[in-house]
């Protein structure tokens, strides 16, 4: 009888096993809700290294002092952002805030096509090359106060280096201009 279960209570861990492990990787949070933005606050200010951001607009002041806080503790940070998003039209962009305050931003070189640029329509971060930030909320107080979005938060190495491979790609891009 203990076999029989024992044997059943394997199988059940082995079918189980990748959504238990998934279950713990990875957080989601959907807006109108000041929990996503806790949530991405609380993994920037657990940040030790780096801290790579990719959004296309940028005007959340509590994202921008906790990224200034980080950087204060010695963390690397980054940021790209799309041009016309968050160019001198966008009052509320962090943009100043961050580069004057010794935070690297850049602004995306956009592809082109069809003999239209595109937009750096990116909404993602990495941290310390291990922790991905994504999903439909750019860094906007609206993201989390108005709008319906969602923010996934992905604690796996393997996805973070895709994410990371992506950034590298924009950032160099950007030197572009």
């Amino acid at each position: 009888m203990f076999r029989i279960f024992l044997k059943g209570f394997l199988i059940f861990l082995i079918i189980s096993f990748p959504y238990l492990t998934y279950a713990r990787d990875i957080c989601v949070y959907f807006t109108p809700s000041y929990a996503a933005l806790d949530a991405i606050i609380e993994q920037i200010n657990e940040a030790e290294k780096t801290i790579d951001v990719a959004v296309y607009n940028f005007t959340s002041r509590p994202l921008a002092r906790a990224l200034l806080r980080a950087k204060k503790r010695g963390v690397k940070i980054r940021v790209i952002l799309d041009r016309e998003a968050n160019g001198e039209s966008n009052r509320y962009s962090k943009y100043e805030f961050l580069k004057s305050n010794g935070i690297s931003v850049r602004f995306a070189v956009p592809h082109i096509a069809w003999d239209r640029e595109g937009l750096m329509h990116n909404k993602f971060a990495v941290i310390d090359k291990k922790t991905v930030i994504t999903g439909s909320a750019n860094w906007t107080a609206s993201a989390f106060k108005i709008n319906d979005e969602n923010v996934i938060i992905i604690k796996r190495e393997d996805i973070a280096n895709v994410y990371e491979k992506e950034f590298e790609y924009l950032w160099k891009r950007s030197m572009l201009r």
